[in-house]
């Protein structure tokens, strides 16, 4: 059984501007460093509507809890990646290499009255006998809170770009 996340970014901007946001390296190398990744790559291939993006980055695990520090060590690799077939929603893959845990959902951005809303939606699953509901919480907790420095992250680009 997986945990599903479900969390909505808000930015106050045309769809395009926010997939154009999306698609520039320099944005997702802010959130990285806005995520406190210790180390980055971010790979972007394509353009906006046909879009290929592959973030890996090693975060630390400092404010993980006791218990899953045993499963994740002093820091953990991610990579995420996501395929854009349309400027309005992309798939995305998010795994743990040497863990047994993966995220897989989709991003839809939708705009109204100029406002764009991007929703994530995610299916958080650890194959951990005994403790995998306990880890995929955390991950989801742990996913939001790096979503909450996407969106920061985002509207000031924004802000920065108009």
């Amino acid at each position: 059984m997986a945990t599903r996340l479900v969390h909505e970014m808000v930015y106050e901007a045309p769809l395009d501007e926010v997939a154009a946001m999306l698609a520039a390296p320099e944005f997702r190398e802010e959130v990285c460093r806005n995520q406190r990744a210790t180390r980055h790559a971010v790979e972007i291939t394509g353009a906006v509507g046909d879009l290929e993006v592959r973030v890996e980055m090693d975060q630390p695990t400092d404010r993980v809890p006791s218990f899953a520090k045993k499963i994740v060590g002093s820091s953990t690799t991610i990579v995420q990646t996501e395929t854009w077939r349309s400027a309005s929603q992309g798939d995305i893959h998010v795994t743990i290499p040497g863990k047994p845990g993966e995220m897989k959902g989709t991003a839809v951005l939708v705009e109204k009255d100029g406002i764009t809303t991007e929703t994530v939606t995610l299916d958080v699953s650890v194959k951990i006998p005994l403790v995998s509901g306990k880890i995929e919480e955390l991950l989801a907790k742990l996913l939001g809170s790096a979503m909450r420095a996407e969106e920061r992250t985002g509207k000031a680009w924004l802000a920065r770009q108009g």
